[in-house]
């Protein structure tokens, strides 16, 4: 095939989830208003009584509201990964999906687009709330927007895959809504989004060596390095390899000899 043909799928992916999107007004306001909430009720309640900063021997301390805007960005891609995800599985039982991985692109192409898209959405999104978040205060270095972009860029598609991951192994449109609030929530609290691991480490041990495994923990450090113009090396390879773990298992997932599609075949 040309590498027109490959454009043009890619393109076609991509303005058919622009579209949804877009046309998902309620998808649009509830990931722009659930980190507005976090950032105008949760941090305000802590704004007088935590002092934090990202490193413990150092005496540069932030306000609470500026140490958690990253991990509501990393929320924003975690919540649109799953959503768009959950998309996969109403295509399934409406019959697309199985249009769309029966067509001459290969399977990782076709996952590779479709993870593409989402993660565009996503940025889109964290960019409105960059907006929406000045209001309180919340301005990064102009450098750091740009800077920003690749780690929005890599951690938005491991959570995406993450996302794709469970939409291959769930048959039914009811089950996947359950199993988003089982794995959104626990990666979400039991990570550096709300507060350092070093001072998690201080009042739980346990809690602190789960964060640190935990994929989410590493995606939000990426980006809240990134967005001081900052480069975590240990975040980014975590992210790399836990976004090559799950693009394997999704596309395993998705083989129609042994995954999702041979299930939904026998069924």
């Amino acid at each position: 095939m040309k590498a027109r043909a490959w454009l043009a799928c890619l393109g076609g992916i991509l303005l058919r989830e622009a579209l949804r999107w877009m046309g998902q007004r309620g998808r649009f306001i509830s990931a722009l208003v659930r980190p507005l909430l976090w950032l105008g009720v949760f941090a305000a309640g802590f704004h007088f009584v935590l002092g934090l900063s990202i490193t413990p021997p150092y005496k540069t301390y932030i306000p609470y509201e500026v140490y958690i805007a990253p991990g509501l960005c990393g929320m924003i891609q975690l919540f649109n990964g799953m959503q768009s995800s959950l998309s996969m599985v109403y295509d399934r039982e409406m019959g697309s999906m199985r249009l769309l991985m029966v067509s001459p692109f290969p399977r990782w192409y076709l996952l590779s687009a479709k993870l593409l898209a989402g993660v565009l959405v996503s940025i889109v999104q964290v960019a409105i709330f960059f907006i929406c978040a000045s209001a309180w205060g919340i301005v990064a270095p102009p450098s750091g927007y740009l800077a920003v972009l690749p780690a929005l860029l890599v951690s938005g598609l491991m959570l995406g895959a993450l996302g794709l991951v469970l939409s291959s192994f769930i048959r039914q449109l009811e089950n996947f809504a359950g199993v988003m609030n089982f794995v959104i929530f626990p990666m979400f609290f039991a990570s550096s989004a709300l507060y350092p691991l070093w001072r998690v480490g201080q009042s739980s041990p346990g809690l602190y060596w789960i964060s640190q495994v935990n994929p989410f923990t590493h995606a939000v450090e990426l980006i809240r390095f990134a967005l001081y113009d900052r480069f975590n090396p240990v975040a980014a390879a975590v992210v790399l390899a836990y976004l090559a773990l799950f693009m394997a298992l999704a596309l395993i997932g998705y083989d129609p000899g042994r995954g999702m599609l041979a299930r939904k075949g026998s069924d």
